[in-house]
C-alpha cells in the first residue's frame, strides 16, 4: 500500500459548532500537502533531525500541548500513561501517514478576516483494539491523590472507572461536548485482522502501547504499584482473622466449662465435710472487742439524740455545701476516655496541630411511596429513576436546605449558614456559596435554573430534548467534571468550588446505579470552634434552628419525604434530654422503695396500736440517711475540684439505697426481736443491739467502701468518678446510720415506749406494747418451712449440682458476650436518632474519614523522605500512602475502602515544569512573587518552577520544597490547574516558626462501620497498619528514633475502650473482690475459711451474672463494669451477713448452724436487700432510655436475683457442708462453754486471751 498524507493540517480558527468549551476549539483546515518539522510535543514521531516528518504546524502543536497538558495533569503521576494517552493523538494530529488512520467524516467552510476556509469538524480514527487495551490499562488504576479517586472516572464520562473500559474512554476523548475536546473523533477499535467494513486505504494503526511497569524512551520510570498493579511488589495475603478457639473439633470454651463441671462435681463427691478442719486462728477478740465498743457507742448516741441530729445535719450541711460549684460532665469524650490515653492524646494532638473535625449536621431523605420511571436518554439509553430521584423533590430539598437563618445575640445580627460554615477553598469572607454543602442540588450549584434547564440536542442523527435528568447521570458517574457532555454545558462541581462524589448525594444503590437510589442525602459541615469562642454558641443556635426547622417541616402536611436527620448537638441533646424525661421514673422507684420500707419495718401487733408500732418516720430517716449521704460524697468531692456525672447521679443513690436499707432493716428487725431485760434502760438496749448487729453492718460497708475505693483506679473516667462517689457514700452512710439513724431509732422507742401515734405524736393509745419479742412473719415462715427444707440432705446435694451447673454453664457464656456499646442504645426509645442511625446504616456507601497523622522528627524535603511518603512514580513500594493502599485490596480485614490523598504527590505534581498554570510572576512589580493558577495574563508569568529531573524523577531539593509549599497549599485548583492544595491540603501540613513540618495528616475512608465491634476492630487494625508504616519511615536517614505515625478518627476516643474493657473489668472487680476477702477474714477474727467462702460465692455471682448478659444481649461495656463493680458491692450484702451470722452460730451442727443463719439472717437480708431492691428495680422498666433499660433495669434485675439465690440457697447449703468448725469459739477461750437456749438473751462472758487482754464476748444465738 502506498504511504499516507496528510488528511488535514494548520489551524483555521475556533470550531463554530461548540459553544462554551473549556479549552479554546481550534480545528484544522483541510489539507492534503506534506511537511518536515522537529516535533517536541510528540516524541513518538520524532525520528532525529531533518529525518522527522509531520501533518502538524508550530500552532497545531501548541494547541495539542495545551489540551494534552490538561489531562497529563492527572495523568502525569504515571508516565507510561500520559505518554500513550499522547501517543494516540499526535498520531491523529501530525502522524505523516495520517490518512491510513484518520478518514474525515465533517467539514465545513469558515470565514476569518475575510478569508472562507474548508475546516475538518469531525473525523474517524482506526485504531487496533492491541493498542488501545494497552494504553487503557496503562492509565484504568492511576489515581488522583486528593479524593483518592481513580483519574479514569473523570476521562468516561457518566460510566465512572468502574463500567469503563477502552471505547468508552476513547468516546469521551472524542466527545467535543465535554468542553475538552476540540472537534468530534469518532474512535473505531477494530481486531487485528479484521479488515471488513475498513474504508479503503485505511490501516487501523497499531503501534505499541507501553505497560505500566516500563520505563518510557523520553526517560520516565515505570509507574508506581499504587497507579500500576504490574508495578507491585509480591504482597502476601494478609492471615485471616483466628478462627474461633476450638478444642477436640469442638468450642473450645464449651469443652474447658464441660471439664470444669466434672471436676467440680467429682471433688464435691470426693470431699467428705467432717474432715475439713479449721487452723488454729485468733479467736473471738475482734467480734468482741467491736461489740463492746459497737455497745458503748450506741447507748451513747441513743442517750443525746436531738444533739447527735444536729451535729449530723451540720456535718452534711458543711459537706453539701460544695454542690454549690459541682460541676457535671456531659460530653461524652471526658465522660469516657481518660485523659492520658492513647486516643484522647491522639485526639489532642490532632485539634492543636489542625483543626477539629468540622461539626456535621445532616438529613437522609426517601420517598418510599413515590413510584419511579424510565427515562430514555439521548446519551445515556434506558434509565431507572427511583422515586426519591425527581425534579420536584429536588427542588423542594433545595428550597429546604436555603431556609435557616435566626437572629444571633452573639453576633448582634441575623446570622446564618455563612456564619459558621466550613468554607475549605474560601476560608476568609465567607458568603453562602462558600459553604460546604453536599447535597444533590450540587449538582445543578443549587440554582433553580440550572435543574429547570433543558435544550435539544442531536446525537447520532437523532434529536431529542436533554435535561436535568442528563446532566444528573453525567454527574453521578463524573463528579469531579466541569462540563457535562450534553448541549446543556453545566458544571458538576458543587457551587463551593469542590466535587459533591456521589456517594455523599446518594444512598441506597447498588452496583453504582445512581439514579435509582433510594434516599437524598443532605450534609451540613460547620466549624468546629472552641467551647468558649462566642462563634460556638452561634454554631449550637444554628444546629438549634436546624433542628427546629426540620422538625417543623417533618411535621407538615406538605412534606413529600420520610426522612432522618442529625445534628452534631444531637447525641448530647438527646442524652440530656432522656436524663430529664427519666428523673420522675427514678423518683417514683425511690418513692416505691421507701414506702415499702416504711411498711415493712412496723410491727403491727395489733389494730389498735397500728399508728404506734408503725415506722413510718423510721422509714423516712433511712431514707434521708441515704440521700444525706450521698449529698455529702457529691458536696465534698465538688470541695476538691472532682467532677460528678450523670451515671453518678443515677447510680449512686441506688447503690446506697440497698446497701442502707440492708442495714436498717438488720438493725430494726434486731431491735424488734430483742427483749428489753430488767433494769435495763432503753438507750441501753438499743446500745446492745447495736454491738450485736454492727459489726456486721461494718463489714459488709467497709468491704463496699475499700471496694469502690479500689475500684477508683480505674482508667476510665466515668468508673473511676463512680467508684470516689460510691465509696464515699457508702463510708458515709455507715457513719450516718451509727450516728443520726441511732439516735433516730432512740427518739422512736421513746415515742413508742409512751403509746404515741406516729405523726400525730400528741394523741396516745390505751393498749400496750406486748412483751415479747415481735418475729414478724417472715421469720417463723423461715425457720419452721424454708430452712429445713433447704437444708434437707437431698436438697442439699441438688442444690450443690445446680449452682455448680450454673457456675460452669455461665463460663462459657461469659467467653462469649458481646464487648461494645452501639451509640443507638444512648438514645431513648423514639428519639429521632433511632432513626437517623437506621437510616445511616442501610443508605450510606461509605465509612468515616481516618487521618494518618504524623508527628514531628521526619525530613520531607529530602529525596528520601518525599520517596517515603508519596505514591507516584519513582516513589518507594512500601512508602506511607502505599502501604495504606495496599490496605485497600482487603477492606473487610483492614476496614479501608478509600486510599489516602497525599499532599506530597500532588505538590510534586503541581511543581511540573510540564504544567502551564502560572507559578511565578515575572514582570511587572510583582516580578519573583507567586501568581495563583487563576492568572491568565501571560507576560506576567512563569510556568516553570523546576529543572531538575533525577533518573526521569521530578523532585524538588530542599530550598525549593521550603520555598514553594506555601504557595502550593495556598493556590485554589480549577480546571486548568487541578492540583492546587487550597481545601484538600491547606490544613493537613503545619510547620512551626523554624519551618519544620511538625505534623501533617494522610486522608482515607473506612469501610461502612455499623457496631461497635466493627468499630473497635477498625480501630485496632488502623493503628497495626500505622505502626508498620512508623517502623518503615523511621530507617529513613535523618528520622527520629521516636517519630509516629498514628490514626485518627473522630469516633477512636469512645471506642478506644472496648480495647481495654475487659482486662479493666479484670482488674477493677479483682481489686473489690479482694477487700471482700480480707475484711470479712479481719473482722471475723482472721477466719480464712468463712472469709474464702464469702469470696467464692460473690464470685460466682458476678460470673453468673456475667453469663446471663449473654443470654439476655445485655453488652459488656464501661456501663456494664459499673455494674458489676456495683454487683460486687451488692453480693456483699447477700453473702456476707450471712457468712458472720453462722461464723458467730452456738449451734452443735453445721446443718443446725446454716438452719439458723437462713432464718435469723436471711429473713433480715431478704426483706432488707431483695425486698428492698426489687420494687424500684421493676419501676426502671417503664424509663424511656434504653440505657436504664438494659444496664439498670435488667442488670440489675439479674444482679439481685442471682444475689438472693446465691445468698439465700447457694450459701447456707456451702457453709452446712464447708462452714467454720462450731468448736472454733472453744477452742479460742480454752474452757467449757455452756450454751442458752435459743430464745434466751445473749450471755456476756469476761475472758483473757494469751495476751492478757481482757475481751468481752457477746454469744450472739
Amino acid at each position: 500500500m502506498s504511504p499516507g498524507y496528510c488528511a488535514f493540517y494548520e489551524e483555521c480558527g475556533r470550531n463554530p459548532l461548540i459553544e462554551g468549551s473549556l479549552i479554546p476549539p481550534i480545528v484544522p483546515c483541510l489539507n492534503y500537502s506534506r511537511h518536515l518539522f522537529f516535533l517536541q510535543v510528540c516524541p513518538i514521531l520524532d525520528h532525529g533531525e531533518n529525518n522527522t516528518r509531520a501533518c502538524c504546524s508550530l500552532k497545531q502543536l501548541s494547541s495539542l500541548e495545551m489540551s494534552l497538558t490538561l489531562s497529563k495533569a492527572v495523568l502525569i503521576r504515571c508516565p507510561t500513561c500520559a505518554e500513550n494517552f499522547a501517543h494516540l493523538h499526535c498520531i491523529n494530529t501530525c502522524s505523516p501517514n495520517q490518512s491510513q488512520t484518520v478518514k474525515i467524516t465533517k467539514v465545513m467552510n469558515i470565514t476569518q478576516l475575510g478569508e472562507t476556509k474548508e475546516v475538518v469538524v469531525g473525523y474517524q480514527a482506526f485504531l487496533s483494539t492491541t493498542f488501545a487495551d494497552g494504553a487503557f490499562q496503562s492509565c484504568q488504576n492511576v489515581r488522583i491523590p486528593a479524593t483518592g479517586g481513580l483519574a479514569i472516572a473523570t476521562m468516561c464520562g457518566r460510566y465512572g472507572a468502574k463500567l469503563c473500559n477502552p471505547q468508552r474512554w476513547y468516546d469521551f476523548q472524542g466527545d467535543s461536548s465535554n468542553g475538552l475536546a476540540p472537534l468530534d473523533i469518532d474512535f473505531r477499535l477494530v481486531k487485528e485482522g479484521d479488515t471488513e467494513g475498513l474504508p479503503k486505504g485505511v490501516i487501523p494503526y497499531n503501534g505499541r502501547a507501553l505497560m505500566c511497569n516500563e520505563t518510557t524512551p523520553s526517560g520516565g520510570q515505570v509507574c508506581s504499584c499504587q497507579d500500576c498493579q504490574e508495578s507491585c511488589p509480591s504482597v502476601s495475603h494478609p492471615p485471616p482473622p483466628p478462627g474461633p478457639f476450638r478444642l477436640l473439633g469442638t468450642d473450645g470454651f464449651l469443652v474447658i466449662s464441660l471439664i470444669l463441671l466434672c471436676l467440680l462435681l467429682f471433688a464435691f463427691r470426693l470431699i467428705d465435710p467432717s474432715e475439713v478442719t479449721c487452723a488454729e486462728r485468733n479467736s473471738m477478740a475482734a467480734q468482741a472487742f467491736l461489740s463492746l465498743e459497737f455497745r458503748n457507742w450506741g447507748t451513747f448516741m441513743a442517750t443525746y439524740p436531738l444533739t447527735v441530729l444536729l451535729l449530723s445535719a451540720a456535718v452534711v450541711a458543711v459537706f453539701a455545701a460544695g454542690l454549690k460549684s459541682i460541676e457535671l460532665i456531659t460530653d461524652p469524650v471526658e465522660l469516657w476516655s481518660a485523659p492520658d490515653s492513647r486516643a484522647r492524646q491522639e485526639k489532642d494532638f490532632h485539634d492543636t496541630h489542625f483543626d477539629p473535625f468540622f461539626r456535621t449536621n445532616q438529613l437522609i431523605l426517601t420517598a418510599p411511596d413515590r413510584k419511579g420511571h424510565i427515562y430514555d436518554s439521548l446519551l445515556f439509553g434506558l434509565q431507572n429513576f427511583s422515586g426519591i430521584v425527581s425534579k420536584d423533590l429536588i427542588i423542594e430539598l433545595l428550597e429546604l436546605q436555603k431556609r435557616i437563618q435566626f437572629w444571633s445575640d452573639d453576633l448582634n445580627r441575623t446570622a446564618s449558614l455563612k456564619d459558621v460554615c466550613f468554607a475549605p477553598l474560601s476560608p476568609n469572607n465567607v458568603s453562602l456559596t462558600d459553604c460546604a454543602v453536599n447535597s444533590l442540588p450540587q449538582y445543578f450549584q443549587n440554582s433553580i435554573d440550572n435543574i429547570n434547564a433543558k435544550v435539544n440536542m442531536t446525537e447520532l442523527g437523532v434529536t431529542k430534548e436533554v435535561d436535568w435528568r442528563d446532566h444528573l447521570i453525567y454527574c453521578l458517574n463524573s463528579p469531579l467534571s466541569f462540563k457535562d457532555i450534553t448541549d446543556l454545558g453545566l458544571s458538576c462541581m458543587a457551587d463551593y468550588g469542590a466535587p459533591v462524589f456521589s456517594f455523599l448525594a446518594v444512598g441506597g444503590y447498588e452496583n453504582d446505579d445512581f439514579t435509582n437510589a433510594e434516599a437524598l442525602i443532605m450534609t451540613f459541615s460547620l466549624n468546629n470552634y472552641a467551647r468558649n469562642n462566642p462563634k460556638f454558641k452561634v454554631a449550637m443556635q444554628w444546629e438549634k434552628e436546624f433542628l427546629k426547622i426540620v422538625q417543623d417541616y417533618q411535621k407538615s402536611p406538605a412534606n413529600n419525604f420520610t426522612f432522618a436527620y442529625m445534628a452534631e448537638r444531637s447525641l448530647e441533646d438527646e442524652i440530656n434530654r432522656t436524663t430529664a424525661e427519666d428523673i420522675p421514673i427514678f423518683m417514683i422507684s425511690y418513692a416505691v422503695i421507701f414506702v415499702y420500707i416504711a411498711v415493712a419495718l412496723g410491727e403491727y401487733s395489733s389494730w389498735k396500736r397500728i399508728l404506734v408500732d408503725s415506722k413510718f418516720l423510721v422509714g423516712l430517716g433511712g431514707i434521708l440517711v441515704v440521700g444525706c449521704s450521698v449529698l455529702a460524697s457529691m458536696g465534698f468531692y465538688s470541695w476538691i475540684g472532682i467532677p460528678s456525672s450523670l451515671v453518678v447521679l443515677q447510680v449512686v443513690p441506688f447503690l446506697v439505697l440497698a446497701v442502707g436499707a440492708d442495714n436498717i432493716f438488720i438493725f430494726v428487725l434486731e431491735f424488734q426481736r430483742d427483749v428489753r431485760r430488767p433494769g435495763e434502760k432503753r438507750e441501753e438496749q438499743i446500745g446492745r443491739v447495736l454491738g450485736n448487729v454492727a459489726p456486721s453492718m461494718l463489714l459488709c460497708s467497709l468491704s463496699e467502701s475499700v471496694c469502690f475505693f479500689l475500684g477508683a483506679l480505674s482508667t476510665m473516667p466515668a468508673v473511676k468518678t463512680f467508684a470516689l462517689y460510691a465509696a464515699l457514700a457508702v463510708l458515709m452512710d455507715f457513719i450516718l446510720q451509727m450516728t443520726a439513724f441511732v439516735a433516730l431509732l432512740s427518739l422512736d422507742a421513746r415515742r413508742q415506749d409512751n403509746n404515741r401515734c406516729e405523726l400525730l405524736c400528741c394523741v396516745t393509745v390505751s393498749a400496750q406494747h406486748p412483751k415479747k419479742p415481735n418475729e414478724g412473719f417472715l421469720l417463723p415462715l423461715m425457720r419452721k418451712y424454708y430452712a429445713p427444707v433447704l437444708l434437707h440432705r437431698y436438697t442439699r446435694i441438688l442444690v450443690m449440682f445446680v449452682f455448680i451447673f450454673m457456675l460452669c454453664g455461665s463460663v462459657f457464656l461469659m467467653f462469649n458476650v458481646t464487648v461494645g456499646l452501639d451509640q443507638e442504645l444512648a438514645m431513648p426509645q423514639g428519639s429521632y436518632m433511632l432513626d437517623y442511625f437506621k437510616y445511616l446504616y442501610k443508605y450510606f456507601e461509605v465509612g468515616v474519614p481516618v487521618y494518618f497523622v504524623t508527628k514531628r522528627g521526619f525530613n520531607f524535603t529530602t529525596v528520601e523522605g518525599m520517596n517515603a511518603v508519596c505514591s507516584s512514580v519513582g516513589c518507594d513500594q512500601f512508602s506511607l500512602t502505599q502501604k495504606i493502599q495496599y490496605a485497600t485490596n482487603y477492606p473487610d480485614q483492614s476496614y479501608i475502602a478509600i486510599p489516602a490523598n497525599s499532599w506530597v504527590d500532588d505538590f510534586i505534581d503541581w511543581l511540573n515544569p510540564g504544567s502551564k498554570c502560572c507559578r511565578l510572576y515575572n514582570a511587572n512589580i510583582n516580578n519573583g512573587t507567586f501568581c495563583p493558577a487563576s492568572e491568565r495574563e501571560k507576560r506576567y508569568m512563569s510556568v516553570t518552577l523546576l529543572t531538575l529531573f533525577l533518573y526521569g524523577v521530578l523532585r524538588p531539593n530542599v530550598t525549593q520544597f521550603d520555598r514553594y509549599l506555601p504557595d502550593f497549599l495556598g493556590n485554589r485548583p480549577d480546571l486548568q490547574c487541578p492540583k492546587g492544595g487550597l481545601g484538600a491540603y491547606d490544613k493537613a501540613v503545619v510547620k512551626d516558626a523554624s519551618g519544620e513540618i511538625i505534623a501533617s495528616r494522610f486522608m482515607a475512608y473506612h469501610t461502612p462501620l455499623t457496631n461497635s465491634q466493627e468499630f473497635t476492630a477498625a480501630l485496632l487494625k488502623s493503628r497495626e497498619l500505622a505502626h508498620n508504616i512508623t517502623m518503615g519511615m523511621r530507617q529513613i536517614p535523618g528520622t527520629s528514633p521516636d517519630f509516629e505515625v498514628f490514626p485518627y478518627t473522630l469516633t477512636n476516643v469512645f471506642y478506644e475502650q472496648y480495647l481495654t474493657v475487659v482486662p479493666e473489668g479484670l482488674f477493677n472487680i479483682s481489686l473489690c473482690l479482694l477487700p471482700t476477702f480480707v475484711v470479712c477474714c479481719l473482722l471475723l477474727g482472721l477466719d480464712l475459711r468463712s472469709g474464702l467462702l464469702n469470696l467464692i460465692t460473690i464470685i460466682m455471682i458476678v460470673v453468673d451474672t456475667v453469663g446471663v448478659m449473654t443470654l439476655w444481649d445485655i453488652d459488656y461495656n464501661a456501663v456494664a463494669l459499673i455494674n458489676l463493680v456495683t454487683a460486687v458491692g451488692i453480693s456483699v450484702e447477700f453473702v456476707s451477713h450471712m457468712t458472720r451470722s453462722f461464723a458467730l452460730s452456738t449451734k452443735p451442727s453445721h446443718v443446725e448452724r446454716a438452719m439458723e443463719a437462713t432464718a435469723n439472717m436471711g429473713s433480715a437480708v431478704f426483706a432488707g436487700v431483695a425486698m428492698t431492691n426489687l420494687p424500684g428495680i421493676l419501676v426502671l422498666a417503664f424509663a424511656k432510655a434504653q440505657l436504664i433499660q438494659i444496664f439498670f433495669f435488667r442488670l440489675n434485675l439479674v444482679i439481685t436475683l442471682l444475689g438472693l439465690a446465691h445468698g439465700l440457697i447457694f450459701l447456707p447449703v456451702l457453709l452446712s457442708y464447708f462452714g467454720t468448725s462450731t468448736f472454733f469459739f472453744h477452742a479460742f477461750l480454752g474452757e467449757p462453754m455452756t450454751l442458752n437456749s435459743t430464745n434466751s438473751p445473749s450471755s456476756i462472758q469476761v475472758l483473757k486471751n494469751s495476751f492478757g487482754l481482757k475481751t468481752v464476748l457477746f454469744l450472739m444465738e
